[in-house]
């Protein structure tokens, strides 16, 4: 179960407590609520408090980045806090392609007379695409989010997904490094990203894979991640002493040796993440997928971003983590678009975006809870309204007049639910 977050009087963040020790805070009038994502309770008459270290853990990934909060009690490293946060990365680059159509159309149309401009833009150091900053935008901001209400001491984080440079010379003995067992997690982590996590001959998944030889040794192949796949253990069986090309299979050597594009990417983005994080004065842990992987597996711990964000470095080798522990899955939705001109299918101009973002002091996405005395709606209801600027809202499919809603939350750029828990593996 997720811990309450606390701030005192002055607001300044205390640790975070049990949720039944908060209940009873707010119970006997001795705390309000003062924020409910990532909820947060205000105590009314202390100041101060002793506190313990508290590291803030990040598994960054392409569509889903993990977010733990880890204390470092008396009794051993405890997850109090965790969530899940989608990126919306792919809508970004979506949106700005069809900008990119109509704006190309546009050209066409009115000034194919002008001779076309490329790269006449300058670009600021450590510049990213949109849809790839929008997943540093995001995680920095539950950063700051996070460091308002609770006394965080450092930060951990996953660097990299595998240590592409050490597994580059496989061959190579006496390096300490390549002979631990963590090296064998760091091709496996490579090959269930490059690879699908399927196997390369059936497409077979949800079934245990074996590291295959795309050459086998006995042919002179090497244990380089050029030359390594995965298999299942009846293709890997029927496969034997055959090449891949010999096997049917005449794709599978030039995919192997396919650059992959979605990893570099999230690298980058998590660079930058970690440029951005080490001018925030903590100290800043870094760590790579296969270090996080083999904590994960020595502790029994299942598959989950929020999990593995808090097995991140040396600092998750022992981490307990409650069975029942529920995290916040948290997901990215912007705040409106900016566009002003909305076009048609062919890039023609239909319609105009309102100036203003509220009407009557709310605002599409607000969660609020409407009370209707009479009529056929008549009811309490809670959700998220989408306005019109006019006193007729849309909530949970019906119209609703704005004097019937009273707000509980108001909309941030971020949907919420309750994630799901993850059990100890048995």
């Amino acid at each position: 179960m997720q811990h309450v977050l606390v701030i005192d009087k002055h607001k300044q963040p205390l640790m975070p407590c049990h949720p039944a020790r908060a209940r009873a805070l707010l119970k006997a009038g001795k705390a309000a609520v003062y924020r409910r994502y990532p909820f947060t309770i205000i105590l009314r008459e202390r100041e101060d408090g002793n506190t313990q270290p508290i590291a803030f853990k990040i598994d960054p990934g392409s569509k889903q980045t993990g977010l733990a909060l880890v204390a470092d009690r008396q009794r051993g490293k405890r997850v109090v806090w965790a969530g899940e946060l989608s990126h919306r990365g792919q809508q970004i680059k979506a949106a700005l392609e069809r900008r990119h159509t109509l704006r190309r159309f546009r050209r066409q149309r009115k000034t194919r007379y002008r001779p076309p401009h490329f790269n006449n833009r300058r670009r600021v150091d450590g510049w990213l695409p949109p849809s790839l900053m929008s997943r540093v935008h995001n995680v920095i901001t539950w950063y700051a989010r996070l460091s308002r209400f609770t006394p965080l001491t450092s930060i951990s984080m996953e660097l990299v997904r595998f240590d592409t440079q050490a597994m580059k010379n496989a061959e190579i003995s006496g390096v300490k490094y390549q002979q631990g067992e963590l090296m064998g997690y760091e091709v496996r982590e490579y090959l269930l990203e490059k690879w699908g996590r399927q196997c390369a001959y059936c497409s077979v998944k949800a079934v245990p894979l074996e590291i295959e030889h795309i050459t086998p040794k006995s042919r002179g192949g090497s244990n380089r991640v050029s030359n390594l796949t995965l298999a299942c253990h009846d293709c890997n069986e029927r496969k034997g002493k055959q090449t891949a090309a010999e096997f049917g299979f005449l794709n599978i050597q030039e995919a192997a040796k396919a650059p992959m594009k979605d990893a570099a990417a999230v690298n980058a983005t998590r660079w930058r993440l970690f440029a951005v994080l080490k001018s925030s004065g903590l100290s800043v842990e870094v760590s790579t997928g296969g270090r996080t992987k083999y904590n994960r597996v020595r502790q029994g711990y299942p598959k989950a971003h929020w999990v593995d964000a808090a097995c991140v470095g040396e600092s998750g080798e022992n981490i307990y983590l409650a069975p029942t522990h529920q995290p916040l899955s948290i997901e990215s939705t912007g705040h409106g678009r900016r566009q002003r001109c909305r076009p048609d299918t062919f890039g023609f101009p239909k319609a105009h975006a309102p100036r203003a973002k509220s009407f009557a002091g709310f605002q599409t996405g607000d969660i609020v809870t409407a009370n209707v005395p009479s009529g056929k709606y008549a009811g309490s209801y809670r959700g998220r309204i989408a306005i019109r600027f006019r006193p007729s809202f849309r909530l949970n499919g019906f119209d609703i007049h704005p004097k019937h809603l009273q707000l509980i939350y108001r909309s941030d750029g971020y949907t919420y639910m309750k994630g799901e828990t993850a059990s100890p593996a048995a």
